[in-house]
């Protein structure tokens, strides 16, 4: 008699509502960044920047006790062994967070409990950053275990918050809370943690509500401002002016402005 299969629990669950996606990283109360989390992110990634239908993205944990301790560091060892060698598991680690932060759409995090190690440097890879205002522990600790960041959190936290609190952070494997984070810059916005994945869907409404196209400029030409020079930048910029001008979101504008009433743009 055959065994009935046994079902694989998702690493993730990704779900759409109307012009928002909600991505959940599915391994409570850890919320481990497995290799089958990575796998199934990658996929959904890809989707997601290819799908007009979707034009804000959150991502957050299982529960309400931790966003994610990071890599799932049990499973390093094998993780090696099957794609060869560590290179290949960071590189697909640092290409998935790279076409986060580089996507025409935005991503916020939520921050909350431990936010440790790539539970840090996946947020840093997003647009917008929320925080609890109580409990959460945000770092990068890896000189605990005589490690250094892996995922590009150095030079992340380095570009968000300069290399005074970075060296701060990263050197003395600091945990801060979210106050301190909303201080130093690495977060926007702090709240009650039983109103924080609230109001991160409020945010990405928000943001999935301005013209589609002029988002999908401004990302790119700030994304990559500090990577330019500043004639470069205004290039850029000059670019995204152009782009934008004429289109049905741009005159929808305009009109709205002049008859006074609110805009409704991405009219397809």
């Amino acid at each position: 008699m055959t065994e009935p299969a046994k079902e694989t629990t998702p690493a993730l669950i990704a779900s759409q509502e109307g012009v928002v996606t909600t991505v959940t990283i599915n391994d409570a109360p850890w919320n481990r960044m497995s290799m089958e989390f990575m796998d199934e992110l990658e996929v959904l990634v890809e989707k997601l920047a290819s799908d007009k239908s979707v034009r804000a993205v959150v991502i957050t944990g299982a529960g309400d006790e931790h966003f994610s301790v990071g890599m799932h560091l049990k499973q390093l060892a094998a993780s090696v062994k099957s794609r060869g060698d560590m290179e290949s598991v960071l590189d697909q680690r640092l290409r998935v967070l790279a076409a986060i932060e580089n996507m025409d759409k935005p991503w916020i995090a939520t921050l909350y409990g431990y936010c440790l190690g790539g539970g840090l440097e996946l947020p840093l890879a997003c647009h917008f950053r929320l925080a609890a205002a109580k409990g959460a522990k945000i770092g990068l600790p890896e000189m605990d275990i005589g490690s250094v960041p892996a995922w590009g959190g150095s030079a992340r936290l380095t570009r968000c918050v300069g290399r005074m609190h970075t060296l701060d952070m990263v050197l003395r494997a600091k945990h801060i809370s979210g106050p301190e984070a909303l201080r130093i810059g690495l977060v926007n916005e702090v709240w009650p943690m039983a109103e924080l994945k609230q109001k991160a869907n409020e945010l990405a409404w928000q943001l999935g509500a301005m013209p589609a196209g002029a988002v999908a400029s401004v990302l790119k030409c700030v994304v990559g401002a500090g990577e330019r020079s500043l004639q470069e930048g205004i290039y850029e910029e000059r670019q995204a002016v152009l782009r934008n001008r004429g289109s049905k979101n741009q005159m929808e504008g305009m009109l709205a402005f002049i008859e006074k009433r609110k805009p409704v743009f991405n009219q397809d």
